[in-house]
């Protein structure tokens, strides 16, 4: 005999099914809406995680200052790309301006690019970055909450607490000789920021290596 808890379960999901299609919507579309919650134009996401100098911090720690995230993997080949000179040189901007660039490193345990403190310290003295703080998130929980799916993958917040860009670094996931010179969207999201605007665009397309979440 047929579980009645399973028909009303499959009834209910065609029942949604049907008004999402109707709506214009997929299941999966749905879901994926769902789980954004850093979106353009509204509060970042709070969070608080452990750096890798053993300190804990928060996004409200740096209220009045804009903060820049960048999702990171020392072992992904676009992050290598940026880093022989165009991040380093997006740090040091940041810094000299007062902005608070913080590194996020998601990968879980036994993924590519999941390190401990120690070595996230050592890996950005070897390659000269200087980021205000490296946060250590191999749960993926901040993460999660931006919907980081890339390294690179950035975001900047202004001083109230606003999400005025998400995306990608640029928009060269692949130079090549003769291709033009890249659209620097970040560093046009910072100049909007500095100026009291809005940045346009205010979200692009990430690229570069999966995030190695746990599970």
């Amino acid at each position: 005999m047929e579980d009645p808890t399973m028909t009303f379960s499959r009834r209910t999901l065609a029942t949604a099914a049907g008004l999402l299609a109707a709506s214009g919507l997929t299941l999966a579309a749905f879901a994926a809406e769902a789980r954004a919650d850093a979106i353009p134009g509204q509060p970042a996401p709070a969070f608080t995680g452990q750096t890798a100098n053993g300190q804990e911090i928060s996004l409200s720690d740096f209220a009045g200052q804009t903060v820049v995230l960048e999702w990171t993997n020392h072992g992904c080949p676009y992050v290598q790309r940026h880093y022989q000179g165009n991040m380093q040189a997006l740090q040091t901007r940041a810094a000299d301006e007062g902005t608070v660039w913080i590194q996020v490193i998601s990968s879980a345990p036994g993924e590519q690019g999941h390190v401990e403190g120690p070595d996230a310290l050592r890996i950005n003295a070897e390659r000269g970055s200087a980021p205000a703080w490296t946060i250590l998130d191999p749960d993926g929980v901040i993460g999660r909450a931006y919907d980081a799916r890339t390294t690179p993958h950035m975001y900047v917040i202004d001083g109230e607490g606003v999400l005025q860009y998400a995306g990608g670094i640029d928009d060269q996931p692949r130079p090549r000789d003769g291709d033009p010179e890249a659209t620097p969207f970040v560093a046009m999201a910072l100049d909007a920021v500095a100026a009291g605007e809005t940045p346009d665009p205010a979200a692009t397309a990430p690229y570069g290596c999966s995030v190695k979440y746990k599970g």
